[in-house]
């Protein structure tokens, strides 16, 4: 994944900070024993999730057919070209 920008767009970033902060939260609150600040953490994580599928609908996500996966199909060439072993029978 590292050679196709997976995740290196604003809308990844920051629907990734707001989940981890929404994390961090619920964590507070479970070892204080408070369920309803737990559950408020929880739904800064599902806000964070909201944000980045709204940014990237906005543009600021990394568009499909940018990817190489789609790239190479559609040249017409396999995504992953494995050798095959000697004297293996296609």
């Amino acid at each position: 994944m590292a050679g196709s920008s997976h995740g290196h767009t604003p809308a990844a970033w920051t629907g990734v900070t707001i989940a981890f902060i929404g994390f961090c939260v619920s964590g507070a609150y479970m070892v204080m024993a408070q369920p309803l600040g737990f559950w408020a953490g929880m739904v800064i994580v599902a806000l964070g999730g909201v944000v980045g599928m709204i940014m990237r609908a906005m543009g600021l996500g990394q568009p499909k057919d940018h990817h190489a996966v789609y790239e190479t199909v559609a040249r017409g060439k396999t995504a992953t070209t494995t050798p095959e072993p000697a004297g293996a029978k296609s």
